[in-house]
């Protein structure tokens, strides 16, 4: 093992690993993306109580409840609100990284553009308006690193070249900064509008920056369902993930309707008494068979036993919600997102998997659901519920294993490399 971490292909792959954290925009994503543990972990928290608690498990409150929809508020304005807050930390230390001198401004402008491009207005019958949240989450998030990287951008542009209302030195700095974040904050806004207005106008206002830009990600995937189609569909959508696009609900916007139409399908079969039919549509599952997507559950259970202070606080707080299958604090915690280390393993675990999956369905160990279950459930319950069989609940454990494996050596270089930076910032102090 010690071979492969020393091999030049792992040394080359650290060597980038840290080029990239050199890059002044990377460095602040990665931080940004550290920085939303508490976020993630508090509507994490919210979802899983929700979870445990409706009709689907232990039937303490109904999924309609007043009770329920209070404790899933949390998650509304955490987790379905992601995107705002990636924005706000991603803007904020993208402008400390290049020395503007109020990043808190820049992070409150760059959220203002965000919300020009992604935030629309929508105005009921009764003549209620109200925010689409459709594209505040998780969906957003990658146009909302080209805000940022514009709007940050032509702020400093205009700091460099001095354009903006002046004030005389007497007046207070924070009435300073707000009277000088005007003109880069109009030269923003005009910009986005402009943007958001030419798709919009273009499309016959069916799209938005946003809608438009997944409606163009949507065309060639919907032709690919078949068992290679899905192979490619997972890597696909891992690799969107490993460059800040939420891939999973990318590619499922697709596959949700396909798997509903194959569970009810093999519903009426087993209904009638009929063998059930393999659709390999199916095989989506096992991009997040255990600990959400890229199966990052083994990665926290490595954790657990790190020597490394970062990695030991980050498992800690993901194992559990990992068991549910939400791994937004692996993800963002680690983080894996632009870390080439981890990045690799989150997505070649997938097709391996997949292809683990696929022979346990065609050797007839796992059998096709016929009950569409479309909740948040602990590794082994959907599945369960799905075909009544002891035989799926145990295959999302059992795939612990491989993907463990994949995991592994990965792990042990990332460890490696921040028990020396962290001894190195020790020392650092302690001089």
């Amino acid at each position: 093992m010690e071979k492969i971490f020393e091999s030049k292909f792992m040394i080359k792959l650290q060597e980038f690993g840290q080029s990239l954290g050199r890059n002044k925009f990377l460095a602040a994503l990665q931080a940004s993306m550290m920085s939303l543990m508490g976020i993630i972990m508090v509507g994490a928290i919210s979802q899983i109580i929700c979870s445990v608690c409706d009709e689907k498990m232990f039937n303490l409150f109904s999924s309609t409840s007043k009770i329920y929809s209070i404790i899933y508020l949390p998650y509304q304005f955490t987790m379905n609100t992601l995107s705002l807050w990636v924005v706000a930390f991603f803007a904020y230390n993208y402008a400390k990284n290049l020395k503007m001198k109020s990043p808190i401004m820049n992070a409150i402008d760059a959220l203002v553009c965000f919300l020009l491009v992604a935030g629309a207005l929508i105005t009921s019958k009764t003549g209620v308006t109200s925010i689409d949240m459709t594209y505040l989450g998780a969906q957003g998030m990658f146009i909302g690193f080209l805000v940022v990287f514009i709007s940050v951008h032509i702020e400093k542009f205009c700091a460099d070249k001095d354009i903006r209302i002046k004030m005389p030195d007497v007046v207070p700095p924070f009435l300073q900064d707000g009277f000088s974040a005007i003109l880069p904050l109009l030269f923003s806004a005009i910009f986005f509008l402009v943007i958001s207005s030419v798709v919009s106008s273009a499309t016959g206002g069916a799209y938005n920056v946003c809608s438009g830009f997944m409606k163009v990600l949507g065309y060639p995937l919907g032709a690919l369902t078949s068992v290679p189609g899905m192979f490619i569909l997972g890597i696909f959508a891992a690799l969107l993930w490993c460059f800040g696009i939420h891939g999973s609900m990318v590619v499922g916007t697709i596959l949700i309707p396909l798997m509903i139409q194959a569970a009810v399908t093999n519903g009426q079969l087993h209904a009638a008494g009929k063998p059930l039919v393999f659709y390999p549509v199916v095989l989506w599952s096992a991009i997040c068979i255990c600990g959400g997507t890229g199966n990052t559950l083994p990665l926290a259970l490595f954790g657990l036993r790190s020597k490394s202070k970062q990695i030991s606080a980050v498992a800690k707080i993901s194992a559990v919600p990992g068991w549910f299958g939400i791994n937004e604090p692996m993800t963002f915690g680690m983080p894996i997102m632009y870390n080439p280390i981890l990045c690799i393993p989150y997505i070649l675990n997938i097709p391996l998997v997949m292809l683990i999956t696929l022979i346990g369905y065609k050797v007839g160990f796992l059998q096709p659901a016929w009950i569409t279950i479309m909740a948040l459930l602990p590794m082994g319950f959907g599945s369960y519920l799905g075909t009544l069989r002891w035989q799926n609940a145990i295959w999302d454990y059992l795939m612990i294993i491989p993907s463990a494996i994949v995991w592994y050596p990965f792990f042990k270089i990332y460890e490696k490399q921040l028990i020396a930076k962290e001894a190195a910032a020790l020392a650092a102090e302690q001089e």
